[in-house]
């Protein structure tokens, strides 16, 4: 009869996967995080039909207050177009402004953009909300 205590090892929990799992749910929230783009500022937007979805390489907005937004920074006319540059300069295709204009801004201020985006030699979208005709 064998009477000695055996010698067991003990259990190891082995890490290494773990890394990998974790390296994994990391990338995944950054790219996720990158792709929400939410509209932080509130707007009204006119109504469409059509949809004007678009690659889009920056988003001015305008709000009620004519205060321009490039992203969510807000600028003034004169600093838009050196706001606009680097972000134009980025993209190697034809680069595009997505206009999200309040709807109760006057047509000049749009204009301004879209005349600055020529001068950048940009592509402009305006933005509509299309859950409505009117």
């Amino acid at each position: 009869m064998n009477l000695r205590n055996r010698h067991r090892e003990e259990a190891e929990v082995h890490t290494g996967p773990l890394n990998d799992i974790l390296f994994i749910l990391l990338l995944f929230f950054l790219i996720v995080s990158t792709l929400a783009n939410p509209n932080v500022v509130k707007l009204s937007q006119p109504k469409s039909k059509s949809d004007t979805k678009a690659k889009q390489t920056v988003v001015v907005s305008i709000d009620a207050n004519k205060q321009f937004y490039v992203g969510t920074t807000k600028v003034t006319i004169d600093e838009l177009k050196a706001r606009l540059q680097p972000f134009l300069a980025k993209e190697t295709d034809q680069p595009s402004i997505v206009i999200n204009a309040d709807k109760s801004v006057p047509v000049d201020d749009v204009v301004a953009v879209m005349r600055v985006a020529r001068e950048l030699g940009a592509r402009t979208v305006l933005a509509v909300d299309k859950n409505g005709a009117h």
